[in-house]
């Protein structure tokens, strides 16, 4: 598979697949969920089924009591409180998290002047990840990225600097560990590296003025966020001024779960469908 490097680029690839997934969609009352859905239908990688009602939270039952069945294969958002989706998801006896496994979210980003796709977490989901949420966060994005054709994605694990600071920033002592991990194998196939900051990760240029030797190379494919504000302003910063598209899913579950913000544009939600179908 060659790596996929734009968000069309799924569409492209969908289409010669020629593989359709059902689609359990929650309330799906507004113009935007509706157009995402309906594109991807007559793009022909989903088939939606709807599930709505006045009951929000019988809605979410629903939809999430389709997976367990196995009558559907990714479940979507619409018009819902994402509480109402997240209590269904999250039930311990009849939701789909997978038993021992932490709910994240991935977000994935088509930036100009950046020559390939960009994958983080988490903008959405964690506040501040504990050491085993960090390294299954580390599992997911790699997972996504070999979905995507990427034979060994290159994670960087983002600080505001490059030096560990015990003291005052703990978690990037855990970066080292998650590395020393990355190098036995653990991950899979995978070059990990950090703490760095988000310019020596994605600009090669910014790395050599600083002397910094690095795996990475200024070349990311992922971004291992510290924390859930980092993840969101860099999310939102990316949309509201650097003209970018997006994509995500939540990982952790039995299925992909398209998530978007209300904020979220119809075509961000379209091509996270394309995501979750991948």
């Amino acid at each position: 598979m060659q790596p996929i490097k734009t968000l069309n680029d799924m569409i492209v690839f969908l289409q010669q697949r020629k593989d359709r997934k059902r689609v359990a969609v929650i309330c799906a009352n507004d113009a935007s969920t509706r157009y995402a859905v309906e594109k991807g239908q007559e793009m022909g990688f989903i088939e939606p089924v709807y599930v709505d009602g006045d009951d929000k939270d019988e809605c979410a039952r629903r939809a999430v009591a389709m997976v367990r069945n196995g009558e559907a294969d990714i479940l979507m958002k619409g018009l819902i409180n994402t509480d109402n989706v997240l209590r269904a998801i999250l039930n311990k006896e009849t939701g789909i998290l997978r038993p021992g496994h932490v709910l994240t979210h991935i977000a994935m980003a088509e930036i100009p002047k950046y020559d390939k796709l960009l994958f983080f977490t988490d903008a959405a989901v964690i506040p501040i990840p504990t050491k085993e949420q960090r390294r299954q966060q580390v599992h997911y994005v790699n997972y996504v990225c070999h979905a995507l054709g990427i034979e060994e994605p290159r994670i960087s694990l983002i600080h505001c600097a490059e030096k560990v600071s015990e003291k005052t920033f703990p978690y990037t002592v855990d970066y080292l560990e998650i590395i020393a991990l990355a190098q036995s194998g653990y991950f899979g196939r995978c070059i990990i590296d950090g703490p760095l900051d988000l310019k020596t990760s994605l600009d090669s240029v910014s790395l050599r003025e600083k002397g910094i030797h690095s795996a990475i190379g200024g070349e990311a494919d992922a971004l291992i966020f510290p924390d859930i504000v980092a993840g969101n302003v860099f999310y939102k910063t990316l949309t509201l001024f650097a003209y970018t598209k997006t994509a995500g899913v939540l990982q952790g579950t039995r299925c992909p779960v398209v998530l978007p913000s209300r904020s979220d544009s119809p075509e961000s939600k379209y091509y996270s469908l394309a995501l979750a179908a991948i």
